[in-house]
């Protein structure tokens, strides 16, 4: 009888949250026999206070990669949420070798040389907010919302009160510093995308994804009916659709 595989999970958080927005998914992925890591990026949890107008996406992709490093990990699953696909994306370019499947989680999916404002332009009015304060650089996280919209899609009170615990102020460097994607050994990565596709707040328009992955595969595209924060909403489901990324499963049908 084969040994199952054994992966290394690195989970990213997007923008404002930290990395126990992922206490949730982490024990079911941990118990399926898979190491999981969900570092608080700069800013962040535990680094809150290391936050400053200098924080951007380069420190972000820094943090990441230096885990991987540090930990000389291998088969890596690496999984970006949000403003974290364009860490992931990063990443994986600077990484190829160590980097065994992405997965973008209703994820900002950059081309080289693009930010998060070039992918989703409605965060400028974010910026535009914070640039009449006494710190232009410090951005707030998005307000709570009625359902079905909810905070970042989460409408539980006690979820919403949890997740309010994890958010803090980020960059608006995050949201300015383009990502660079030059090493072609990147492309050979497959890749997956995990749409949230329950509540979508007015003005997010999200891209579609190339029929193609870029090592010429089709493309694996999955869908959760979750608001955008599923890893709070639907952990089991998201972990599930996470091992299956592992253990390469047909596609399910759409939620």
């Amino acid at each position: 009888m084969s040994t199952p595989r054994t992966e290394t999970y690195i989970l990213v958080h997007g923008a404002w949250h930290n990395g126990r927005v992922w206490d949730r998914v982490a024990p079911l992925l941990t118990r399926a026999g898979h190491r999981v890591l969900a570092p608080s990026l700069t800013g962040h949890g535990e680094r809150e206070h290391l936050l400053g107008p200098e924080v951007g996406l380069d420190t972000h992709v820094a943090d990441v990669t230096g885990l991987i490093l540090a930990e000389d990990l291998t088969d890596v699953v690496l999984v970006g949420h949000s403003y974290a696909g364009l860490v992931t994306s990063a990443v994986a370019d600077r990484l190829p070798d160590r980097i065994a499947a992405l997965v973008h989680l209703d994820a900002m999916v950059p081309a080289d040389g693009e930010s998060a404002l070039d992918i989703m332009p409605v965060t400028e009015h974010l910026l535009e907010l914070a640039a009449g304060t006494d710190t232009p650089w410090r951005i707030p996280p998005l307000p709570e919302l009625p359902p079905p919209a909810g905070l970042f899609g989460v409408t539980d009170p006690a979820d919403a009160a949890w997740l309010r615990t994890l958010l803090s102020d980020e960059s608006a460097r995050c949201f300015q510093q383009p990502v660079r994607l030059t090493d072609p050994a990147a492309d050979a990565i497959p890749r997956t995308h995990i749409h949230c596709v329950g509540s979508v707040p007015e003005g997010v328009v999200r891209r579609p994804v190339p029929a193609t992955q870029p090592n010429g595969t089709p493309s694996r595209v999955w869908q959760l009916r979750s608001g955008h924060d599923c890893m709070v909403t639907v952990p089991d489901q998201l972990a599930e659709l996470l091992l299956k990324v592992v253990h390469g499963s047909e596609e399910p049908q759409p939620a």
